[in-house]
């Protein structure tokens, strides 16, 4: 049990790290040549840095160790460790960045096709980390930090911070720039909502069969799910049967689906979509266990 933890721990650790890189690359590559402000911590860092004259990666550091002690001050110790190392991590990115690729090019000549990309990278990179429980830190701090004291939802506090974020971009753009750095604040919400959906998505599978036991063992030995026997009663000929109901991840789906074929070829099977689930589900608490 130990080492499945250990591995659970790292397999974490190198999603934190690979979802942190995204995020930086959309920030370093994207975000900053092109001179826009979306509405995150960088972006006001971008903001920032026409007045104060330090390094984009340092100014980053600064803010997030301001906001994280706000954080252990005002919302305690369970804030989260995962959200120290993002935050720690983003900088890090940063500065290895300056240091190797200064000054890069924008991404294209036109200003739209950057937020584009901008927001499809970042995203990317905040469903990686919202997937394991973490998040990149900056501004999701401020949406707890607004959630418990103005009793606002996350979403809401999140979409506000941000839009106020991508307001400041007036004081050193244009006009241009404050339209598309409000308009890429509020798509990123949508395509970030678009990953994480997509990536809970799981298949409620019902089967009704004389060999339910057989598929029932496939189920929990080979796939590692858990099954619920329902016993129901033909409308046709009254007679006594069971249906087997599961829940599995699209590829666990196509591979019940082979087994029952060649199990059961007159098995009547439906199929619906589930878009959350919630309870011991997750297949690292289910190996644990």
């Amino acid at each position: 049990m130990k080492e499945m933890k250990e591995k659970i721990q790292l397999r974490e650790w190198i999603v934190m790290a690979v979802g942190m890189f995204f995020v930086a690359v959309s920030v370093y590559f994207i975000m900053m040549p092109s001179g826009f402000v979306i509405g995150t911590l960088s972006g006001l860092v971008m903001v920032l840095t026409h007045f104060i004259p330090l390094k984009v990666s340092v100014l980053t550091l600064i803010l997030n160790v301001f906001l994280l002690l706000l954080g252990f001050i005002f919302i305690g110790r369970d804030f989260g460790g995962k959200t120290v190392i993002t935050s720690l991590l983003l900088p890090l990115y940063l500065r290895i960045f300056e240091i190797f690729a200064p000054n890069p090019p924008a991404l294209t000549s036109n200003s739209l096709t950057n937020v584009l990309c901008f927001v499809v990278v970042l995203s990317f990179g905040q469903m990686m980390l919202f997937n394991i429980n973490a998040s990149s830190g900056g501004l999701d701090i401020v949406a707890k930090l607004m959630n418990r004291y103005l009793h606002m939802e996350i979403g809401k506090s999140l979409a506000i911070s941000g839009m106020i974020v991508a307001a400041t971009s007036i004081l050193v753009y244009d006009r241009e720039t404050l339209v598309l750095s409000l308009l890429g604040t509020w798509l990123g919400g949508v395509v970030l909502d678009f990953f994480i959906d997509g990536t809970h998505i799981r298949k409620r599978i019902s089967i009704v069969s004389p060999h339910y036991a057989e598929i029932q063992s496939f189920i929990i030995q080979k796939l590692g799910r858990g099954v619920t026997l329902y016993p129901v009663r033909g409308g046709w000929d009254n007679s006594e049967r069971t249906t087997l109901v599961t829940v599995l991840q699209k590829n666990e789906y196509a591979q019940l689906l082979s087994f029952v074929q060649q199990t059961d070829p007159c098995a009547f099977v439906t199929v619906s979509t589930v878009g959350e689930v919630i309870g011991q589900w997750n297949p690292h608490i289910r190996r644990i266990r």
